[in-house]
């Protein structure tokens, strides 16, 4: 028990020091893997930066897995059918948890694990929400190959334990992306099938795919941002968007539509992220609590601090409380360099973290 401890006090320890450096997320993620494999004991697994405000997985890094069967992956947790699928796991109010523990130690009750796990020489799976203050930051599947048995207590506690200090990591990641002078890109449009592949696109789509490419995670042909959004709009069979972070730091808003209905395709339009669309990223990503949030985003709308007080039945003490903790935790002085900072593309010179 006592070397147990030891290596979870290890492996939280690293994870901090990951946390510091600020690595970007796909990095952040290849060195997380690498970490956890031991402790952990898996044999393949894939990692999923996701919209910080849906939960999509928007991008992928993967190892020890086939790139073929990813799109039935994406089906089948969009299809939410399972105990395991990362909705369900956050739903029932848990951080992790893996098929042989949801299903009582009957895995084939599983979609899952009947459609994709077993046929592929898995007999687990350990499944991780990187949830944290209000953000869906990532998500991780780890797979076992059935030789080695199933998930034990003592994994999903060290997997329920690592959850919270990845997801700071990530919302520290995903806010020094917010904060940096970010490219300017025109709005590139892809035409995908119902299956989630390229059919055709524009130049500005080629480039922008080209620069987002996911060689480990699947051959569909566009990156996971691009498939997830489309599967999505297909299967409702209406409009779909997410919010995606590219390699070079850029927020885009991937919105897709159905084009003659659920047969004629889905052309995916990615553009800059609006103020409006960037917002609740922002609200994020500085660690905001709920009320923050909500005070903040009045005070961006120009309400008054007896405005505010009176739309949330507060006080004016209790606002002017909040609107300084929100000041502090952005690095701002002022409303006015609070809303800066919260609508602009990129103000590096204003929301620093305090020191």
């Amino acid at each position: 028990m006592a070397k147990r401890r030891d290596v979870e006090r290890e492996v939280l320890c690293s994870i901090r020091e990951l946390s510091a450096s600020r690595l970007p997320a796909a990095e952040l993620f290849r060195e997380l893997h690498t970490l956890l494999v031991g402790p952990l004991g898996f044999d393949g697994g894939c990692w999923h930066g996701n919209d910080p405000v849906t939960g999509f997985p928007v991008s992928t890094v993967a190892d020890g897995l086939d790139p073929d069967r990813f799109e039935q992956a994406v089906q089948l947790e969009l299809q939410g059918e399972d105990a395991t699928t990362f909705t369900a796991i956050r739903t029932a109010g848990r951080l992790a948890q893996s098929v042989g523990r949801a299903t009582d130690g009957r895995p084939e009750r599983s979609v899952r694990y009947r459609e994709l796990l077993h046929p592929c020489g898995y007999g687990d799976e350990l499944r991780i929400n990187f949830d944290l203050g209000g953000g869906r930051w990532a998500s991780a599947a780890f797979m076992r190959e059935r030789a080695r048995g199933h998930y034990e207590l003592p994994h999903l506690r060290l997997a329920e334990r690592v959850a919270a200090p990845i997801g700071a990591a990530l919302r520290g990641s995903h806010l020094a992306a917010l904060r940096s002078t970010q490219p300017v890109h025109a709005p590139a449009v892809a035409i995908l099938d119902g299956y989630g592949r390229l059919r055709s696109t524009d130049a500005a789509a080629r480039e922008l795919i080209g620069r987002m490419a996911e060689p480990t995670a699947h051959t569909g042909g566009v990156p996971s941002g691009f498939l997830t959004v489309a599967r999505h709009a297909a299967r409702t069979g209406g409009p779909a968007q997410v919010r995606v972070c590219t390699p070079d730091g850029q927020w885009l808003a991937l919105n897709a539509s159905p084009l003659d209905g659920r047969r004629g395709g889905v052309a995916v339009v990615a553009s800059p992220v609006s103020p409006a669309q960037r917002l609740p990223l922002a609200l994020l990503a500085h660690g905001l609590s709920p009320r923050e949030q909500q005070v903040a985003l009045h005070a961006v709308r120009g309400a008054s601090t007896k405005d505010i007080a009176v739309l949330l039945h507060l006080t004016v003490p209790t606002v002017q409380q909040h609107v300084t903790a929100i000041l502090h935790k952005t690095g701002t002085r002022t409303r006015r360099e609070l809303v800066a900072l919260l609508m602009a593309d990129h103000l590096p010179t204003l929301g620093r973290p305090p020191a």
